[in-house]
């Protein structure tokens, strides 16, 4: 059954598969540097949403699994895999009880969601179903709203229409996982952390934003008045037909002890 967060994202999944862009690969080539995704390694990517992580995985020659709570998300990530012929399996669970069998991953990864999760339940989870030497890896991609930026004049647009949403700036994931890792018994192994510039094409980046967090759960009359405020920021102040968004990417790896 999906849970909240699925169920909102669930109905923007055909905005994430036009429009939300994917973690680069830089991203892949980081976390290989610790081992994880290796040809032929066995992943399990939890809150997969449309398999950004997980088919560049299994492009790379891992064995993968996906994981998500909503089965909209799992039918636009199947059939992207179909369409690049990867071979992937799809399971509909959550992070915190996915009811697969103990021991049978060499890597589990989770690419912008810990948020929505469960952490405590979500590590101890990822440790069961962890190899001894195991890694756990949690990546994300974010924009960052810089003054004077795409995203920075986007963010506060965003929380002028939705002064509930708590996601913004530029937010301390390290403390949090890291404190995680230790109480679930994870040994940290390492981190990564780049900036990029992200070119959008203007109306992917309404679009991208309008499949947000900060803008699905709000009623389709104030998501559309929210869109045409985003249109015209975008007509005065970034004319053209891309915008240029700055972003971070970053990633925290740790392992199952070997006993």
């Amino acid at each position: 059954m999906p849970g909240v967060a699925g169920d909102r994202f669930g109905q923007a999944a055909e905005d994430y598969v036009k429009h939300r862009q994917g973690f680069p690969p830089e991203t892949l080539r980081a976390l290989a540097k610790s081992g994880v995704g290796l040809p032929g390694q066995r992943v399990l990517d939890v809150g997969c949403g449309t398999g950004t992580l997980a088919r560049q995985f299994a492009a790379q020659g891992c064995v993968v699994t996906g994981l998500d709570v909503d089965e909209r998300m799992l039918a636009a990530a199947a059939q992207l895999a179909q369409e690049e012929e990867l071979s992937i399996d799809w399971v509909n669970a959550s992070a915190e009880d996915t009811g697969l069998d103990e021991g049978s991953f060499a890597a589990v990864t989770a690419g912008q969601c810990w948020h929505w999760f469960n952490a405590q339940r979500a590590g101890a989870e990822a440790y069961r179903l962890l190899r001894p030497r195991g890694q756990l890896a949690i990546c994300g991609f974010d924009w960052l709203p810089l003054a004077d930026t795409v995203p920075g004049e986007t963010e506060a647009l965003i929380q002028a229409h939705n002064p509930a949403w708590d996601l913004g700036g530029v937010r301390d994931y390290e403390t949090p996982i890291r404190e995680m890792f230790a109480i679930t018994g994870f040994v940290f192994v390492d981190s990564f952390s780049f900036d990029l510039d992200v070119v959008y094409a203007a109306e992917s980046w309404r679009r991208r934003v309008a499949a947000s967090a900060g803008i699905v759960n709000l009623t389709a009359e104030a998501a559309e008045e929210f869109d045409q405020q985003l249109a015209a920021l975008l007509a005065q102040k970034y004319a053209g037909p891309q915008v240029v968004t700055p972003h971070r990417v970053y990633g925290f790896i740790a392992q199952r002890p070997a006993a």
